[in-house]
């Protein structure tokens, strides 16, 4: 398997494992009786960006061959996983907007230059 191909599936490995964690309630209950237990300790299974990041590290370690690589494959399976569960949220369209930009927050030189930020 090349690596494009083990990066792909780790990503889908993260983003299905973290869902079922976070969302499904699993056969006889049992994730959501997991939950449960380790809502005591901590909340990382009520968000599924929280937990991918856990998540993520055992198919980092396992992927990655050496220390650097295995760092940089935690975030980026992470961030995959997070970008697949935007893309199939159930009602979201999955796209980012932003808020338009306000002009009066742009700042100005103290003699009343405009600065490069600034539009106009």
């Amino acid at each position: 398997m090349n690596r494009s191909d083990a990066f792909v599936l780790g990503v889908l490995a993260v983003w299905r494992i973290t869902y079922a964690l976070t969302t499904e309630d699993g056969p006889a209950r049992v994730l959501v009786r997991l939950r449960s237990g380790a809502a005591r300790w901590t909340s990382v299974l009520d968000c599924f960006y929280c937990a991918s990041v856990w998540t993520a590290l055992p198919v980092a370690l396992a992927v990655g061959e050496t220390l650097g690589e295995r760092s940089l494959l935690w975030l980026a399976l992470s961030g995959g996983a997070c970008l697949a569960h935007r893309l199939t949220e159930r009602g979201q369209a999955g796209t980012y907007w932003e808020e338009p930009e306000d002009d009066h927050v742009l700042r100005r030189h103290a003699h009343g230059a405009r600065t490069t930020a600034d539009p106009s």
